[in-house]
């Protein structure tokens, strides 16, 4: 496959650079642009024509759920990719509404967005034939396409006749990709991050420990009792 360029929409020059370093280590990829704020992004995105937009969402002048709305009513044919802090429901509503490829939980590792980077470009190439789909390629197509990592779908099979009594599907998925977003996290940080109670967290990262879904080390502060740091395997 042709390479894919990138379009960087990041105010934050420091993250910015970040992001370019990451997309430019995943093969196939190249960050042809850069801008500060939507209002730039959208004059950049009819210039540079990139195959690929990678866009926070909290930006001046311009929002990134304002600029993916012109993006649409453009019919710029474009795919995006949020990159942002924002985890409340609302807002993860209004940017899957509007179609992204994939939406990245600030802060985020290499190995994530090397994961949708790899998605896409599997995507792009289903997307390129000419013959009729089968359903199980279609929904490969759509799992990528939703952000849904190899890990969950991994854990479902195998944990699905073991799920504890009171456990929901739903928020297990949930937890095990926040953990994928993240480079380790306490259950704190999984019950902020996901939207559930401390104690419902923790609940579901001893499952997940025990069924050897994902590895948990002691982090010792200066002050106070050591903490637990969960981390996703994939």
């Amino acid at each position: 496959m042709t390479q894919i360029n990138v379009l960087l929409i990041e105010d934050d020059p420091m993250v910015r650079e970040v992001n370019r370093q990451f997309i430019e280590k995943v093969a196939g990829f190249n960050v042809i642009g850069q801008a500060s704020n939507g209002v730039e992004g959208i004059d950049k995105i009819r210039t540079l024509r990139p195959d690929l937009v990678f866009m926070d969402i909290f930006m001046p002048e311009q929002d990134g759920i304002t600029t993916l709305r012109k993006i649409r009513e453009l019919k710029i044919p474009v795919d995006v990719i949020t990159v942002t802090a924002a985890n409340d429901m609302e807002t993860v509503k209004q940017v899957l509404h509007l179609g992204v490829f994939d939406y990245i939980m600030k802060p985020f590792s290499f190995e994530r967005v090397q994961g949708t980077l790899e998605n896409y470009i599997r995507f792009k190439q289903q997307m390129q034939t000419e013959r009729e789909l089968t359903q199980g390629e279609l929904d490969q197509l759509f799992h990528y396409h939703s952000g849904e990592g190899k890990a969950v779908g991994a854990i479902e099979e195998k944990t699905e006749k073991s799920l504890p009594k009171g456990f929901n599907r739903a928020t297990l998925e949930k937890v095990v990709h926040y953990l994928q977003t993240v480079d380790g996290a306490s259950a704190e940080d999984v019950a902020s991050g996901v939207g559930i109670a401390r104690v419902t967290a923790r609940r579901y990262l001893d499952f997940l420990e025990k069924q050897k879904e994902i590895t948990m080390d002691v982090h010792y502060g200066g002050i106070g009792r050591p903490i637990n740091y969960y981390f996703s395997k994939e």
